[in-house]
């Protein structure tokens, strides 16, 4: 049976940023609820290892996800799962929180941290190889790959920008792109065509990841769109760059975005509607780390407990995006 709950506070994902923001949330006094509707830990899930993490050469995604979780409930933050539906600003000036259990989590401020969904290929073994060979981050991975041999899927600015950074580590970087031209800046590909490391494989896609007995990725099967051969490349890592959407569709109503459709905050992480912050993967920002996730957390998770107080000494309302001031 539905219900309805109250908190001082409703995050929306419980990824490094979520859990980050419940952190300071808590020890902030605020009754703090992380709505996610798996397990705690967001894409750290999906991550084998990190070498990025300050204060750990390395340390496993599942790891990382279990450590944050337990130092935010240190604090008080409680956890439910849950599949949000929707977040809704009412004409009080509060927020609705809602899952598609129809129960309703009202507070006088959210957090989303929803973060965003890379865009897969959707062929075999994708799936069972992610964390074991097929990527969807260089930054974050491209490290474990050193002197091997890696194919990267796409043809945008990302996948020829990130082509080029990987060989930094691999042998090898085969970027396999279904047309005859990139679709990435002209200044991006004349980097790419210069670097000897790298061959690009046109008019190809990827039809399945294989690997071997050990549960690691062995090969990339590919199939010529112009001819039909399918071919084999032998290679121990696949990174996947055809587009990332970021998780803003349970937002209900209208918010500023950039042209790919992230969330534009100010430097407090408040949305253009008051009373809403954003932090993590979804923000518009240069780049997407679980470090800058948890910077942006820690900011807007502070500027909460100042909204809060603002609010309930009668603040006056402004502009968000523009003074700097918090809309109340």
């Amino acid at each position: 049976m539905a219900t309805t709950h109250e908190y001082d506070v409703v995050i929306v994902g419980a990824g490094p940023a979520g859990m980050c923001a419940a952190l300071y949330t808590g020890r902030s006094m605020l009754r703090t609820l992380v709505l996610e509707r798996g397990m705690p830990g967001g894409e750290l899930l999906n991550t084998e290892k990190l070498d990025d993490w300050i204060g750990e050469k390395s340390i496993l995604g599942w790891e990382l996800a279990q450590k944050f979780e337990e130092h935010s409930r240190l604090f008080g933050a409680e956890y439910v799962t849950a599949n949000v539906t929707t977040v809704r600003r009412t004409d009080e000036g509060t927020f609705e929180t809602i899952t598609d259990t129809d129960d309703v989590y009202k507070s006088p401020a959210v957090i989303v941290t929803a973060g965003g969904t890379p865009i897969k290929l959707g062929i075999p073994g994708e799936v069972e190889y992610a964390g074991k060979g097929v990527s969807y981050c260089a930054i974050c991975d491209g490290a474990f790959f050193r002197n091997q041999r890696i194919a990267v899927v796409g043809g945008g600015d990302a996948a020829v920008e990130e082509a080029d950074f990987l060989t930094r580590y691999a042998e090898k970087v085969y970027v396999v792109h279904r047309r005859d031209t990139f679709r990435a800046s002209r200044i991006l590909q004349e980097r790419l065509f210069a670097n000897p490391k790298v061959e690009v494989v046109w008019n190809t896609v990827a039809e399945e990841v294989v690997g071997d007995e050990q549960g690691l990725m062995k090969a990339l099967r590919v199939r010529n769109v112009d001819t039909g051969l399918v071919g084999t490349l032998d290679v121990n890592g696949c990174f996947v760059f055809i587009g990332f959407r970021p998780n803003t569709g349970i937002i209900d109503g209208h918010f500023e975005h950039d042209a790919m459709g992230y969330i534009v905050t100010d430097s407090m992480m408040q949305t253009s509607i008051p009373g809403l912050f954003a932090a993590g993967d979804l923000r518009s920002q240069l780049t997407r780390q679980v470090t800058t996730a948890v910077g942006d957390a820690t900011t807007a998770a502070i500027a909460v407990e100042k909204y809060l107080k603002a609010r309930s000494e009668g603040g006056h309302a402004v502009d968000p995006l523009g003074s700097g001031g918090y809309a109340v």
